[in-house]
């Protein structure tokens, strides 16, 4: 039996850290998500059957975690406050699926097809899927956003694509001391941060500073290394962009942010 799990756990190992970053993005905080990995993880240590045999690995444990997760009903983190519950409503009025669909293709780059396998539905509703919700989810909420950001040209295309979302970015900060000053002078409802500065100084430390004055507010990193940021050692944040990104998975990110976001300053 010990050999069996051991060969189990070499099976699916790889693929944890981006489903933990696939479950923190879904219900929005990183105790939730994590506590649904974990749970997909003790289905597969009972019942091996559940891990679909005939898939890629990385598609069977998608499979596996999407099973757990609709047969608790989906359920997303207990709002704290009305303004949480206010982005929580926007969530529940989303057509079903719609959401787990996007983030499967956008963040986690898989194809319709494979995400008709995770999901049990036709390559063709996969694809339908994401169109509702890219356009539900553009609709819903709009807000301020600050830039961490060392090279001009990726800031210039990501305050495109925010922009042309309906949100207004407040600043770009190349360096830990910039970010942080542009941050206090107008509070943003969401942070899009690079992880290495102009300065080698830190966005990671940045946006720590930053929230110790300004609440709890979502976080976006943009990394080439996102396995770093999914050790769980530490507090992780629960949207994560790989380097190099597309537009979608910018739009993808934002719009899923802003559903969990906790600041007056958003606008239905």
């Amino acid at each position: 039996m010990s050999d069996m799990n051991e060969a189990l756990s070499d099976r699916i190992a790889r693929h944890l850290p981006f489903l933990r970053r696939y479950a923190r993005a879904l219900t929005g905080t990183q105790s939730a998500g994590d506590a649904y990995a974990a749970a997909t993880l003790e289905a597969l240590l009972q019942d091996r059957s559940v891990l679909k045999e005939g898939l890629d690995p990385r598609v069977a444990l998608f499979r596996a975690f999407h099973m757990i997760w609709t047969s608790a009903g989906t359920p997303v983190e207990v709002p704290d406050s009305t303004l949480e519950q206010a982005a929580q409503n926007h969530l529940n009025h989303l057509t079903a699926n719609s959401r787990e669909a996007l983030l499967l293709n956008t963040i986690e780059s898989f194809t319709p097809h494979e995400i008709g396998q995770i999901m049990d539905i036709s390559a063709g509703e996969a694809r339908e899927m994401i169109a509702i919700a890219h356009r539900e989810m553009h609709d819903s909420v709009s807000g301020k956003i600050l830039l961490i950001e060392d090279e001009a040209i990726i800031a210039m295309d990501i305050r495109a694509i925010v922009t042309g979302m309906g949100h207004h970015v407040t600043g770009v900060g190349q360096t830990h001391r910039k970010a942080v000053e542009l941050g206090l002078q107008d509070y943003p409802d969401l942070i899009l941060a690079d992880i290495q500065l102009a300065d080698n100084s830190s966005g990671i430390e940045a946006v720590k500073e930053l929230l110790e004055t300004v609440g709890n507010i979502p976080v976006i990193f943009i990394t080439a290394f996102p396995e770093r940021l999914l050790t769980g050692d530490r507090p992780e944040p629960a949207f994560i962009i790989p380097k190099p990104y597309s537009e979608r998975q910018v739009k993808s990110a934002v719009s899923q942010a802003m559903f969990f976001a906790s600041t007056e300053t958003l606008s239905a």
